[in-house]
């Protein structure tokens, strides 16, 4: 299994609510999203374009 973590606040995602997906903008890097950071609509950054999205 791979290990996924939070692009805003590097946290490993494990917990109900927790999100991954492709980024919106180029759609190669994955990203990561906890449920806090996505409650708190904490920006984050894609590793591979630099899109940066709520």
């Amino acid at each position: 299994m791979e290990d996924i973590r939070c692009n805003s606040c590097g946290v490993h995602l494990s917990e109900k609510g927790d999100v991954s997906f492709l980024c919106p903008n180029c759609g190669k890097a994955v990203i990561g999203r906890c449920v806090h950071c996505r409650d708190q609509s904490v920006e984050y950054a894609c590793p591979e374009c630099g899109f940066v999205g709520p």
